[in-house]
């Protein structure tokens, strides 16, 4: 008994004098506190997707249109996935679209439309993040949610890492019905 205390000493010893912090919990109160706190940078619109860069994705099984993100447009910060999404219609119409994902609370914003016609960007004045919810006009979302942009509740780390899983057909660390592969 007393080795194993002692050896737990030393190993408390050298973590103090290796820097190593033990982090504790956080309450709910702080946890609160720092959402009530957090607060969105300036957004920056991409440039406008070319065919070339998008990537389409399964969305929803039971809907004619096709589900596209642009590679180009995948950006990482500040616990958001930002992204331009292009919706395609059985007839060939496309709905552009520039996207926000707050991984932590699951939550979605749309930042601006695109008009396909002249290739350019109407940002919209107010534009909330809602919960996004298990419907099927918002499906996309959630699946680039849950299995591409923030497995686990975590962000992906850089636009390659989003693009791979997008190439790949899912991240490896979502939570999906993939199998895993390696």
């Amino acid at each position: 008994m007393r080795v194993l205390a002692g050896r737990l000493v030393v190993l408390a010893a050298a973590a103090a004098l290796s820097g190593i912090v033990l982090a504790q919990p956080k309450s709910d109160w702080e946890i609160k506190l720092e959402e009530r706190e957090w607060q969105e940078g300036e957004v920056k619109l991409p440039d406008f997707p070319k065919a070339e860069n998008l990537i389409e994705f399964e969305a929803n099984l039971t809907s004619s249109f096709r589900f596209y993100v642009d590679s180009q447009s995948i950006d990482v910060g500040g616990g958001v996935v930002r992204y331009t999404l292009v919706g395609r219609s059985g007839s060939g119409t496309d709905n552009v679209s520039f996207n926000g994902l707050r991984c932590k609370t699951g939550e979605h914003r749309l930042y601006a439309n695109g008009r396909t016609t002249d290739k350019t960007w109407v940002r919209l004045r107010e534009s909330p993040w809602k919960v996004i919810e298990a419907k099927a006009y918002t499906r996309q979302h959630l699946i680039l949610l849950r299995d591409f942009f923030c497995p686990g509740a975590v962000p992906i780390m850089t636009r390659a890492e989003g693009v791979d899983a997008l190439k790949k057909g899912f991240h490896p660390y979502a939570i999906s019905n993939h199998p895993p592969t390696r």
